[in-house]
């Protein structure tokens, strides 16, 4: 039985495609890393924004519970991210917080992607105390 000749040709064209396959590899790699990295950054920007949320509701609910201003801007800052500034006004039978904040780049060589401002609003009613 003769075995199957593949030829010279044969044998240089499959380790031309092994070599191509690396060097797919090696041209992805840093493209997939850029990429993970891009969305750990939109989930910590989605996760912030979320934390503003919070504050700006905790502000409100302390405030319409009868708190002072100062007092409850101190709550919503301790729910929010890192540098949140809160503010809190209260208009008759209604109290309004509004937070912000900043969401700084990933840093690093990435430095050159912008922050992110994160806001939010919340209205309450003033309770009623018994």
């Amino acid at each position: 039985m003769a075995w199957p000749h593949r030829g010279l040709r044969g044998a240089v064209r499959a380790d031309a495609e092994r070599g191509a396959a690396t060097a797919e590899l090696v041209m992805a790699l840093p493209l997939l890393v850029a990429v993970t990295i891009g969305l750990v950054w939109l989930l910590s920007v989605g996760a912030a924004q979320i934390r503003t949320v919070d504050a700006a509701r905790e502000a409100a609910r302390a405030a319409a519970r009868g708190d002072d201003v100062a007092v409850a801007s101190e709550r919503g800052r301790a729910v929010g991210p890192t540098g949140t500034r809160v503010a809190v006004s209260v208009d008759g039978d209604s109290v309004v917080a509004t937070a912000s904040a900043r969401v700084q780049g990933p840093g690093g060589l990435f430095r050159w992607l912008p922050g992110v401002a994160v806001r939010a609003r919340s209205i309450a009613l003033v309770e009623e105390r018994p």
